[in-house]
């Protein structure tokens, strides 16, 4: 019994969803009002309404009011283009509905700009297909136009000064506190006994937690394609890799090895720097040149008395392999440290850029966007997939109103974009929950205009309390509700531009059945399982690239043939750079998808983030591991090398088929990969640094994919 009365009385959720229903409320309701009775302008009260009500009831922007304001005013001048486009469109049904699709889509391929981009589509949308029905009147533009900025003013001022929300923590505050973290690992490592307690061992998995993705909200989420967001990003993952490296760290050494202790004093000296820089502090500059000095020292002194010889190494295999792990602490640090200082003061920054993986740097922001769009142009990207599913459901919805001539056809288009859902499953779901709470709410609605008849009073007095219900009830008790209470909220709002009938409450039924039917068809036609394939498919994609540059790697340090990377990233780097994102994508879409409709239960025990995870780390260590200068392998260390990046790929290989069987591949459980490279070779006698260095590499993959296949441990 408290499951049912909990599920019913949610004072949180309540609050929040409250909150906004006072703000749409009173912006929809004063525009209408304003323009309806005061001025008499029914046209510009209904696109005043509608203004507040798309972008502040069916948008969700995430982020403070404030925010959201900002987001809203920049927003305005595409509402009027939206308006004036659609108006002068509408006037044939085929004009309609060739820019019903070019504008459907281009809105919804805009999510690929973030979750504010994501969030504000679905009411622009809205206000696009308002002026495409009729009446025809170009004549009104004006009106529209000016009801329109009326009902955004309205919403931008209640949004930024009424009902304040607490503001959450920036992901700067986050990164910087998961950077302090890292350095009290890096400063405890570096004094004896040389090793984390679990108290810092529990801190710092809690901070890697706390960065990922699916654990930070999407207000503060840097997911748009600027160059800040990108260098948030690009700190989050650095400091990520840093913790886990910190954390895995086994290092021979007693307290004569001062290089290492240099190397790691040095981490913990850049990651204060960096959590202060994140701070809006000063750049990081000084530490982070501390850092390269001391990774340089280590680095000499680790390659032995001659470097680029294939001379015996002057300290033992676990010594070097103890270098090889702290180098590595070393770039993730060094990695962290530029990022930071990029996100936080742009062109401004003083830490040296190094080449290829912060392309981005010197980029401006419509090249940056054009790289976005560019990567998620083709159809295994999820947001390609649902930008050409809502387009094209919406265009059908216009030809069937405007062919058929369907009374109220917005209703039936606005059923369209509200009940279609990436999956079949949750769409068929959905529309059967709208379906019955619009019958509901017809019958509802009939009642009401048959008792009431033509007193518009009763209805200007019921329409704002009603608001309030049903943006308070609708986002809380879900789309059942949400379609039943707006069913008579549209009959309030009409019955007070034309004089009423209950048969309007028959056309709502219907314009919703229509448009929940045309939902469904393109549902089953367009990618039916949402992201539930592609991710297994961009999953595998990856891990079968990751494969061929580990190989290319492997075989490169082996033969000391690698060549310096002055313009750009090497072969093969951005195919996978490219995979790596459209599995973000899809792997993003598919957490957003409910486990009990999109097929989620048939999947095997997979971790994606460790697949994800498995593609960065290749990115990184492939290209660290090309950079000169270049150390020459004798003989056994090369063919031992070269069998060993053998090997791993042919792992990743593995998990890829399972991941995404072909024809004739046997399906089979993604296998779990356990194996210790130092135990799977006879270890050479003549190996320098760079053997051990890539062994390392090649170590932290096969973590990675043995993650993969022993499932997620946090879903």
């Amino acid at each position: 019994m408290g499951g049912v009365v909990a599920r019913w009385w949610d004072p949180a959720a309540y609050a929040v969803s409250g909150r906004r229903a006072v703000r749409v409320s009173l912006a929809a309701a004063s525009g209408f009002y304003v323009f309806r009775y005061g001025l008499d302008r029914p046209v510009a009260a209904t696109y005043a309404l509608f203004a507040a009500i798309a972008l502040g009831g069916l948008s969700r922007i995430p982020g403070t009011g404030r925010q959201r304001a900002a987001v809203l005013l920049r927003a305005l001048p595409l509402c009027w283009v939206l308006v004036v486009v659609g108006t002068y469109l509408s006037v044939r049904t085929w004009s309609a509905a060739v820019g019903m699709l070019v504008v459907g889509f281009a809105l919804a391929f805009s999510a690929v700009g973030g979750p504010r981009a994501a969030g504000t589509a679905p009411g622009l949308q809205l206000l696009y297909i308002l002026p495409s029905f009729p009446p025809y009147d170009p004549a009104s533009l004006g009106e529209r136009l000016v009801g329109t900025s009326t009902g955004v003013a309205l919403l931008v001022a209640a949004e930024a000064l009424l009902l304040a929300e607490p503001n959450p923590p920036g992901y700067e505050e986050r990164a910087a506190r998961a950077v302090r973290v890292a350095a009290r690992c890096a400063r405890g490592l570096a004094a004896p006994p040389y090793t984390l307690t679990g108290e810092d061992r529990a801190a710092a998995q809690d901070a890697v937690q706390g960065l990922r993705p699916l654990h930070v909200p999407e207000a503060v989420r840097p997911a748009g394609p600027g160059r800040r967001e990108r260098a948030l990003a690009h700190t989050g993952l650095a400091t990520r890799t840093l913790l886990s490296r910190l954390a895995g760290l086994r290092t021979d050494r007693n307290a004569a090895d001062t290089e290492v202790t240099a190397v790691l004093r040095a981490v913990a000296e850049l990651g204060e720097a960096t959590a202060d820089c994140l701070g809006s502090g000063p750049s990081p500059l000084g530490p982070y040149q501390a850092l390269v000095g001391a990774r340089a020292r280590l680095s000499a002194v680790s390659a032995g008395p001659f470097p680029g010889t294939a001379c015996a190494p002057a300290f033992p295999a676990a010594v070097l392999r103890g270098h090889a792990a702290v180098l590595e602490v070393a770039d993730a640090a060094l990695a962290m440290g530029v990022a930071a200082d990029l996100a936080v003061h742009g062109r401004h920054a003083r830490v040296p850029i190094p080449p290829g993986r912060f392309w981005y740097a010197t980029m401006g922001a419509p090249l940056l966007w054009w790289h976005r769009l560019r990567g998620h142009a083709g159809r295994r990207s999820v947001f390609f997939q649902n930008a050409v599913r809502i387009a094209l459901a919406l265009t059908a919805a216009r030809l069937v109103a405007g062919v058929d001539t369907l009374p109220h056809g917005f209703w039936a288009m606005l059923a369209t974009l509200t009940l279609t859902r990436t999956t079949l499953d949750e769409t068929r779901h959905t529309v059967r929950l709208a379906l019955t709470g619009t019958l509901v709410g017809a019958l509802v609605t009939a009642g009401t205009l048959t008792l009431a008849g033509t007193d518009t009073r009763f209805y200007a007095v019921l329409l704002p309390l009603w608001m309030l219900i049903v943006f308070t009830v609708g986002p809380v008790r879900g789309v059942g509700w949400a379609q039943g209470m707006f069913t008579v909220l549209v009959a309030l709002v009409f019955a007070q531009l034309a004089p009423p009938t209950w048969h309007l409450a028959e056309v709502r039924m219907l314009d919703v059945l229509v448009g929940s039917a045309i939902g469904a068809v393109f549902g089953l036609l367009a990618w039916p399982r949402g992201a539930h394939d592609e991710l297994r498919y961009a999953a595998a994609e990856l891990l079968r690239r990751a494969a061929e540059i580990v190989v290319a790697t492997s075989a490169s340090a082996a033969r000391g043939t690698a060549a310096a990377l002055p313009s750009g990233a090497p072969p093969g780097h951005r195919s996978l750079h490219r995979s790596v994102i459209l599995a973000e994508s899809a792997y993003a879409q598919y957490q957003s998808e409910p486990a009990r409709l999109g097929g989620r239960a048939a999947s095997p025990a997979v971790d994606w983030q460790a697949t994800l995870m498995a593609g960065h780390h290749t990115l990184w260590g492939s290209q660290r591991l090309l950079e000169p200068p270049h150390a020459v392998l004798g003989p056994a260390a090369a063919e031992a090398l070269t069998g060993v990046g053998e090997r791993v790929a042919g792992r990743m290989l593995l998990v890829s088929a399972a991941m995404d069987p072909g024809g004739d591949t046997p399906t089979a459980p993604v296998p779990s990969i356990e194996m210790t490279l130092a135990e799977s070779t006879t270890e050479p006698t003549d190996a320098p640094r760079l053997y051990y260095a890539s062994v390392s590499w090649l170590e932290s993959l096969t973590a990675d994919l043995a993650r993969i296949g022993a499932g997620p441990g946090e879903e």
